[in-house]
């Protein structure tokens, strides 16, 4: 029996254990799955989830319901040894431990690129896991409550403040969407004026979503400041201390809340702590067919993809490159993956990887949205629909789309829900206050 281990449970590292759970026959190989999460998440809706249009379990999609036959290890993978086919693992509670492979499968995701910037971890919440998307809606919904009974000030000005940096897709798309929701919040908040909101939108480079040509970004920074959002191009964060931003353009002000989705960076794991080979750049390097690929041969037992991973893009003019690291790649890759994997362990040749891509759809808000595919642009309510209509079938399995389908049919009639929820981040305040005012 073949020990096949997977680290890390997201896009490429869900489908690979799916489709090795498919593909492998009964006695052929063990598959283990180490991931500090028990979930997959499906990064798409995390903007939607912060708007409060999907319902933030919905987006998370759980490993041990999916993956019936999969051992799973619920801990942080600290290195990978591959000489010694081995992994370290570190779980929650208790010592670190070794786990040994036959085959590993490096499918550990990338990490927020973060720069030193003076009071960024302090303020700041990134837009990667369901818990920050969560914290996101329920922030904005806390600050309209907590504004609504101030005077006019620089404290309501400061709660009423968003500020999103970085202007790839998490960011645009979050940033769109949150100003659609808060912009809906102003008919149940009479006591705040429109123009009491301020949204900034900052991005280092002089456009938006690098992904689309330079037309439709334009149209989309168009868009969102006629929404009454304001986009800084050319512009970089150079301090946050105590919520006070001051950009490079040198303009200054205070934020309620700072959300960072500046891009990704390579997962500490494969950077720094695993003898596998690496790219300049600290990725892994694999050949066309997702093996690991050393000198002068591909590594046995070695496998990569997703977002720390340097695939070879076959369908690009440009020698050399790598596709991008987006849900489109993760997800078929790890697809590849699997078929491949299974089909060197019984004597056969892999084939490489080869996406043609699909195109581009982002949300910019309820009714709002911008797709691309070559020449064709298509944006406002159509687009908005191709991307809602993209992702529910993309998310994996039907008992999720079914969830998140019933969860938009319900907000047609019902509208979006309101309620925050941010005493979970603090679930035993009430009771001990409780406590000890009945002891007074």
């Amino acid at each position: 029996m073949q020990e096949i281990l997977i680290v890390g449970g997201g896009y490429a590292g869900f489908y690979a254990a799916w489709g090795l759970e498919r593909r492998l026959r009964p006695g052929e190989a063990h598959v283990t799955v180490v991931d500090p999460r028990p979930y997959m998440t499906y990064q798409p809706f995390l903007p939607e989830v912060a708007a409060g249009s999907v319902e933030a379990r919905h987006a998370a999609v759980s490993h041990r319901r999916h993956l019936r036959r999969t051992r799973f290890v619920t801990g942080a993978v600290t290195r990978i040894d591959h000489a010694q086919r081995r992994v370290t693992v570190a779980p929650e509670d208790g010592p670190a431990f070794p786990l040994p492979y036959d085959v590993v499968v490096v499918t550990a995701g990338a990490v927020t690129r973060k720069f030193p910037v003076p009071g960024l971890d302090e303020q700041a919440i990134g837009m990667k896991h369901v818990e920050e998307a969560v914290a996101i809606r329920d922030a904005i919904l806390t600050a309209f409550d907590r504004a609504s009974v101030l005077p006019p000030g620089p404290e309501r000005r400061r709660l009423l403040t968003v500020t999103f940096v970085g202007g790839g897709f998490s960011g645009v798309e979050g940033f769109g969407e949150t100003l659609s929701l808060a912009t809906a919040l102003l008919r149940s908040y009479p006591e705040i004026a429109r123009d009491e909101l301020a949204f900034h939108l900052v991005e280092a480079r002089g456009r938006i979503l690098p992904e689309v040509s330079d037309g439709p970004g334009r149209w989309v920074v168009r868009h969102l400041e006629r929404r009454g959002g304001r986009v800084h191009l050319d512009t970089q964060l150079r301090s946050a201390v105590d919520g006070h931003l001051v950009l490079s353009s040198g303009e200054e002000f205070d934020t309620g809340l700072l959300v960072w989705t500046a891009g990704n960076a390579a997962n500490p794991v494969v950077t720094s702590h695993t003898d596998l080979p690496l790219t300049a750049n600290g990725f892994v390097r694999v050949a066309a067919t997702l093996q690991v690929e050393g000198d002068d041969e591909v590594v046995p037992g070695a496998w990569a993809a997703g977002d720390d991973a340097a695939v070879p893009d076959l369908t690009a003019s440009r020698a050399g490159a790598t596709t991008v690291p987006n849900a489109q790649h993760a997800v078929r890759q790890g697809r590849r993956l699997a078929a491949n994997l299974v089909a060197v362990l019984r004597g056969g040749a892999p084939r490489p990887y080869v996406h043609h891509g699909l195109g581009v759809v982002a949300t910019l808000g309820l009714g709002h949205g911008v797709f691309q595919y070559g020449r064709l642009v298509i944006t406002g309510p159509l687009a908005w629909l191709m991307h809602r209509g993209y992702h529910v079938l993309a998310v994996p399995t039907w008992e999720r789309k079914l969830r998140v389908l019933l969860v938009w049919a319900s907000a047609v009639v019902g509208g979006r829900d309101i309620v925050s929820l941010a005493a979970l981040a603090e679930p035993r305040r009430a009771f001990v206050s409780g406590e000890a005012a009945g002891r007074r």
